[in-house]
């Protein structure tokens, strides 16, 4: 007898208890069942690599607030889905097949394996708490660490590792620290926190190997043996399960309106795993951050209970690095110019296409930040693919 849901979520995090908590509050009916392939309970991913890894005591997860909406929502925790049938309104769990009426995929991502990496090397990615949990053991018995890649999960790692005393390098094929995305002043910002700490940059090259147990083997001919190595060098879609399903897929993301519904009626995506079609934007928008898949979760979540949605929130985020807090809107990466301001402590880039404000990064200053988001939020960019 095949289980059948009103519901069926697939992921923990923001998007999909998100999505599971909106559809209940927008007067879903019938039985709901939220599947995550993470054995842990919904919790906070941000403090992973900030106040979670900072700290000396042993890590605990910090529980997903929204979590708390899930009312009877049944979680099924370390269970992966692996293949779906639209036509046929199942997907498979494991080895089981379950029936849906509607379906929301949240799966969020999954790190980017570094190429070149002997198997037996031991390496950490950070993703997920029990990564956290291994990472912290090898904290404990390490002098210095090399953190691969200068993104912010990186970069906000790097500095949390130098707080527990670690010695630690950042190697980054990026000439410095987010500059091909933030343009140079943001990324002499991020140079300078991330100095300030004491970590080492050596920027502009590019990791050809790694042996195991822990040498790194750089393409300008440097060999590094650190006690400990973390890699991140980005993530991708976490949607291998349902690439024979016939949805459509831009780049591993699963194609939506603005709806965040695909072209099957019924089935929607949010978070990572989604390519929506911003209402404002009037484009699709790629967005991996904590508060975008909270955003989008709401809106699938209320579409699948056919109450009416679109996403409209503006794409964004905040990063910590040490204890440094930078904040950063923008409907994409595009620009051809900037607007500098800067004060004592503080920073604000305006990042502008055609002279229309289309981004917006703030370092200790909050009000600047909200008011080019606001401004973001009130004007219609150019309808450019993103």
């Amino acid at each position: 007898m095949v289980r059948r849901y009103a519901l069926v979520v697939v992921g923990s995090g923001p998007a999909g208890v998100a999505a599971a908590a909106a559809y209940r509050r927008a007067g879903g009916d019938g039985p709901v069942l939220l599947v995550s392939a993470d054995p842990d309970p919904p919790y906070q991913r941000p403090p992973l690599t900030k106040a979670t890894l900072r700290a000396d005591a042993a890590p605990t997860p910090t529980p997903l607030d929204e979590a708390d909406d899930l009312g009877d929502t049944e979680v099924e925790l370390a269970t992966a889905a692996t293949g779906l049938d639209p036509q046929e309104r199942t997907i498979r769990l494991g080895d089981e097949e379950v029936g849906f009426d509607r379906l929301v995929l949240a799966p969020g991502s999954v790190p980017v394996e570094l190429p070149g990496v002997d198997p037996d090397a031991e390496v950490h990615y950070l993703r997920r708490f029990a990564d956290l949990q291994a990472l912290d053991r090898a904290v404990r018995r390490s002098r210095d660490a090399v953190v691969i890649g200068s993104g912010f999960i990186g970069s906000e790692a790097a500095a949390s590792l130098t707080q527990r005393g670690l010695s630690v390098t950042m190697v980054s094929a990026e000439d410095a620290p987010q500059r091909g995305r933030l343009g140079e002043r943001a990324a002499q910002l991020l140079t300078d926190l991330l100095t300030g700490y004491g970590v080492e940059l050596r920027s502009g090259v590019k990791v050809q190997s790694i042996e195991a147990p822990r040498t790194i083997h750089l393409d300008d001919g440097h060999t590094l043996h650190p006690d400990l190595i973390l890699i991140a060098a980005g993530v991708r879609p976490a949607t291998d399960f349902i690439t024979e399903a016939g949805l459509p897929l831009h780049e591993g993301r699963i194609v939506v309106d603005d709806h965040l519904q695909t072209p099957v009626e019924g089935i929607f995506a949010a978070g990572d795993a989604a390519r929506g079609q911003h209402a404002i934007a009037g484009r699709p928008i790629n967005v991996e951050h904590w508060g975008d898949a909270l955003a989008m979760g709401e809106v699938a979540g209320r579409g699948a209970a056919q109450a009416d949605a679109t996403w409209r929130e503006v794409p964004g985020f905040w990063s910590e690095i040490g204890e440094h807090q930078i904040q950063y809107a923008a409907w994409g990466d595009g620009y051809d110019r900037t607007e500098v301001s800067e004060g004592p402590g503080a920073l604000t880039i305006r990042y502008f296409q055609d002279d229309e404000l289309v981004g917006v990064f703030a370092y200790n200053a909050e009000q600047d930040y909200q008011a080019g988001r606001e401004q973001l939020a009130a004007e219609e960019p150019d309808e450019e693919e993103n």
